[in-house]
């Protein structure tokens, strides 16, 4: 017979009673998908734009990272947030996303891992040479920071390592590490995404050639559907419009055209000069730089900015090579900063600049902003801390300034780039229309739109190699060896003001560094190491002393 009163079944009944609330709670838990970030900055959240796109996809999603082995503290960190970050994808994809680690140096012969490590820096994952002390001896290794990811048949590489070279190594770990969402979403979309944006190429104005523009080309055509277009008809069906370096004016049916474009909501990334300014000319003495007549003045006036008739200088300027002297019946060449090429490291913190490497310009002008109502404007680039202005005519003299002792680079931070946002109003407000234009279809007020202006033509444009005659890859410096930003910065700010879905914005994401105070370890390490090592041992030497004396107490008086 059951004794109901039993304490024995009452804790039988107890514990089954729990373990069935236990699988309730599980069984309910199943039909709701969740999951909480505690962390202060959230940095293991990913942005809805993200979710959005893992959750929609219709084929799996293969990454192989080839960031593995032996590997010091900064990129045994950096492969720590990738797996994390993958293991994200995995879970809002419903595991459509799958990942692996690979080592490239983990090929069986010297043939075989050179041609996999050529391999991959074809697919564009440049390999780092991380050098480190190991037990007061130098060791250098090759890594190859990037994956390569693949949707449907096709695949793309993505680089992993994206930061600002002017930091500390561990500075730009950590950028790279809060860019990972974008780099790694951004590929993904690339790949999955059947509807490209369509992207005109504003021509008839003496724009950029087929060579200069190449690599701008090249980097465009991979990500958007890419036409030239004439701006002598209605432009339509194009998510945004690039006007890079025109050097002939624009008639007032083009200024017509393009005004109207934006009034119906167009996006439109201009990269103007304003003087004309070639390296071509600067060994005449008597060269002087003067501004293009490109007749746009008046209409960027209107929304809001005025690309001022100057040249920047700047102490922080990319390298050009000058003849010193002779070597026999050779000519001996010497790289010094040309400060007419300021090298742009200063940015705002904004999705479209946010961690970006330096910029590689050439005769920037400076931008000022104008009153437009309703138009929100954000610097995006600026000069260094050390910089000036040359007011137009401009005298461009490469020996002049070679032997000239002049640094009073006393401004700093001037804006070369900006980004417009809101409702434009029409150059044509309440002006004669050109002739030949319905009056019919005007607009005298756009749609909430995006304009980015930048005072250089040149970030668009590629190096040519001497030897071949083949185009170099943009931002490519051939005297240094290094590739600038330039191509990512275009592409951000066209993902910027074609994505509707907003991507572009996971480029905000914050991890924050919380480095120790070496001076204070120094000083408080014995006190740390007490509490840490003594203290527990003497908290549970005193909870058994006392725990003894309570039971003595209880139990002592029994007979």
């Amino acid at each position: 017979m059951v004794n109901w009163k039993s304490n024995k079944l009452g804790d039988i009944l107890l514990l089954a009673n729990g373990l069935v609330i236990i699988l309730l709670i599980n069984l309910l838990a199943s039909f709701a998908f969740y999951r909480v970030d505690l962390t202060e900055e959230q940095r293991y959240s990913i942005k809805p734009q993200t979710k959005h796109i893992l959750e929609n996809l219709d084929d799996g999603v293969f990454v192989e990272v080839y960031l593995d082995g032996d590997l010091n503290a900064g990129f045994t960190r950096l492969k720590k947030a990738i797996r994390e970050t993958l293991e994200e994808f995995r879970v809002y994809s419903g595991q459509r996303v799958q990942y692996t680690f690979t080592d490239p140096a983990e090929a069986k012969s010297n043939k075989a891992r050179g041609e996999f490590m050529a391999d991959l820096a074809s697919r564009g994952i440049q390999p780092t040479n991380v050098i480190d002390k190991r037990n007061g001896q130098r060791v250098e290794k090759l890594i190859f920071p990037g994956a390569i990811i693949s949707y449907g048949g096709d695949e793309t590489g993505v680089m992993l390592l994206k930061g600002s070279k002017a930091v500390a190594a561990e500075e730009e770990i950590n950028q790279s590490i809060e860019g990972l969402e974008f780099e790694l979403a951004s590929a993904i979309y690339k790949l999955s995404n059947i509807n490209e944006k369509s992207v005109g190429i504003v021509k008839g104005h003496g724009e950029l050639d087929s060579i200069r523009a190449a690599g701008f080309y090249n980097i465009l055509a991979d990500a958007y559907a890419v036409s030239d277009v004439k701006l002598s008809n209605a432009v339509t069906g194009f998510d945004a419009l690039i006007i890079a370096k025109p050097t002939r004016p624009f008639s007032e049916n083009d200024k017509y055209t393009l005004d109207q474009y934006i009034m119906n909501g167009g996006r439109v990334l201009f990269l103007l000069d304003k003087l004309e300014a070639s390296m071509d000319s600067v060994s005449n003495p008597d060269y002087f730089a003067f501004p293009y007549n490109l007749e746009l003045d008046e209409m960027l006036f209107k929304y809001g900015v005025r690309i001022n008739p100057d040249l920047i200088q700047d102490q922080h300027a990319a390298f050009f090579p000058v003849v010193t002297g002779q070597s026999g019946a050779r000519p001996r060449m010497q790289l010094i900063e040309w400060p007419f090429f300021p090298l742009i490291i200063e940015y705002a913190d904004h999705p479209v600049t946010r961690n970006l490497d330096a910029l590689q310009t050439k005769f920037v002008s400076t931008i000022d902003t104008v009153k437009a109502s309703g138009i929100r404007k954000t610097p995006l680039l600026f000069s260094s801390r050390y910089s000036r202005t040359v007011g137009s005519p401009v005298r461009i003299d490469l020996n002049e300034f070679r032997e000239q002792k002049d640094n009073s680079f006393e401004k700093s931070f001037l804006p070369v780039g900006y980004l417009l946002e809101g409702k434009f109003t029409s150059l044509y407000k309440n002006r004669f229309l050109p002739p030949g234009v319905l009056k019919e279809s005007f607009r005298d007020e756009s749609i909430p739109t995006k304009l980015i202006i930048i005072g250089d033509g040149d970030i668009a444009t590629n190096e040519i190699n001497p030897k071949t005659g083949n185009p170099h890859p943009l931002g490519f410096d051939p005297y240094t060896n290094y590739t600038y930003a330039n191509e990512d910065l275009i592409l951000n700010m066209l993902a910027y003001l074609t994505e509707e879905n907003g991507l572009i914005m996971a480029r905000n994401k914050e991890v924050k560094l919380r480095p120790l105070d070496r001076q204070k370890v120094t000083e408080e390490k014995t006190q740390w190491q007490l509490i840490n090592l003594v203290l527990p041992a003497m908290l549970a030497v005193a909870y058994g002393v006392v725990r003894t004396i309570i039971r003595r107490k209880r139990y002592t008086g029994f007979s």
